[in-house]
C-alpha cells in the first residue's frame, strides 16, 4: 500500500511537471516570476525569523543583566554580549549622552550645583537622544517585511493572469479544432490552473509569516519604547543628583 501511495504521488508530480513543460511561453514566464517571489519571500522569512528571535533572546538577557547590575558603567562594558538586542544601542547612546551632559553641567557649575533650568535642558537632551536611537532601532525591526506584504497581495493576481491567459488559449484551440469534448479542453484548463496554484503557494506562506513577524516586531518596538521611558527616569535621577552614570544607581528601575 505504501509503494502504491508513493507511486501515485510520483505520478501526480510527473503530471504537474509535464503540464509545466508543455505550457506556453507566457505561462512559463509567469511561473518563473512566481518562483522568484516565492524564493525571495522565503529568504526574508528565514532572515527575519532568525533576527527577531535573537533580538528577543538577547533583549531578555540584557534586561536581566540590567536588573542585577548596580553600576551602568559596568553594564556598558558587558553590552557587547547582547549585540543582537535593539535595546543595547539605545542604552549606549543614552549612556554616552548622559555622561557627556552631566559632566559638562558639573564642570560648568562647579561647586554651585546645576540650576533647575540647566537640568531640564540636560534631561531634554538625553531624552531626545534616547528617542532618536529608539526610533531608529524600531524602524529596523520590520525591515524587508514589505516584500512579504507585496508577495501576499500580488502573486495571486499574477497567477490569475496566467490562468486567464491559459483559458484563452484553450478556447482558441477549441475554435480551431471545432471540438469541445472534455478530452480536448481538460489539458488546456489544467495547464491554466497551474499558475493559480503557484500564485497561492507563494502568497499563503508570505501572508502568514508577515502577520507573525509583524506582531513580533511590534512587540519588540513596544519594549524599546518602555525601555526609553525607564532609562529616561534613571537619567533624570542622575541629573538631579548632579552625578554621572558611573555612580551607583538602581538599574532595576527600568521596567519593560
Amino acid at each position: 500500500m505504501l509503494l502504491a501511495a508513493v507511486s501515485a504521488a510520483q505520478g501526480f508530480q510527473g503530471d504537474v511537471l509535464r503540464l509545466v513543460a508543455d505550457s506556453g511561453t507566457v505561462v512559463r514566464a509567469i511561473l518563473l516570476i512566481l518562483l522568484g517571489f516565492s524564493v525571495l519571500s522565503w529568504a526574508v522569512i528565514l532572515e527575519r525569523f532568525r533576527t527577531l528571535r535573537r533580538a528577543e533572546r538577547d533583549s531578555l538577557a540584557f534586561l536581566h543583566a540590567l536588573e542585577g547590575e548596580k553600576r551602568l558603567a559596568d553594564l556598558r562594558d558587558r553590552a557587547g554580549h547582547f549585540a543582537a538586542s535593539p535595546l543595547v544601542p539605545v542604552f549606549l547612546s543614552g549612556f554616552r549622552e548622559l555622561t557627556s551632559a552631566v559632566t559638562e553641567g558639573v564642570s560648568r557649575f562647579r561647586g554651585a550645583g546645576i540650576p533647575d533650568d540647566a537640568r531640564l535642558r540636560i534631561l531634554e537632551r538625553v531624552r531626545r537622544r534616547l528617542e532618536e536611537s529608539g526610533t531608529a532601532q524600531a524602524d529596523g525591526l520590520d525591515r524587508h517585511l514589505g516584500i512579504l506584504a507585496t508577495t501576499g497581495s500580488v502573486t495571486p493576481f499574477i497567477g490569475l493572469f496566467g490562468t486567464v491567459w491559459g483559458i484563452m488559449n484553450a478556447f482558441q484551440g477549441i475554435g480551431i479544432t471545432g471540438t469541445a469534448s472534455l478530452a480536448a479542453v481538460a489539458p488546456g484548463i489544467s495547464e491554466a490552473l497551474v499558475t493559480t496554484a503557484a500564485g497561492l503557494a507563494a502568497a499563503i506562506p508570505a501572508v502568514v509569516a508577515y502577520n507573525l513577524l509583524l506582531a513580533r516586531a511590534r512587540r519588540l518596538g513596544g519594549r524599546i519604547d518602555r525601555f526609553v521611558a525607564g532609562f529616561a527616569s534613571i537619567a533624570e535621577a542622575q541629573i538631579e543628583t548632579g552625578r554621572g552614570p558611573t555612580a551607583a544607581v538602581e538599574a532595576g528601575k527600568v521596567r519593560v
